[in-house]
């Protein structure tokens, strides 16, 4: 499975910044795929958080001021889970 996290972000000032992940992958890869978890750092009000939204790439928007990792867990349609994590960049 070709699965990636990739990321967008916009600076808000103050040491602040916008930021969204998302899932990229082939679209019959994407379509295996029913929710996704993302594990944020512990700080984050909520920070396991779950997305179905399959037409945004299961996509995750937030904003903070720090960098940290963020793990994925892909559940699979059949039952199956894939594991990914991606470090969070703002520059």
């Amino acid at each position: 499975m070709a699965w990636t996290i990739q990321q967008g972000f916009e600076y808000q000032g103050n040491d602040w910044w916008k930021w969204w992940v998302w899932i990229d992958g082939p679209p019959e890869e994407l379509d295996a795929i029913d929710h996704v978890i993302y594990t944020l750092h512990r700080t984050f009000p909520q920070p396991v958080r779950k997305t179905d939204d399959r037409l945004s790439g299961f996509k995750l928007s937030t904003s903070g001021w720090g960098v940290f990792t963020i793990y994925a867990n892909l559940v699979h349609k059949d039952g199956g889970e894939t594991e990914l994590s991606h470090d969070l960049r703002t520059e």
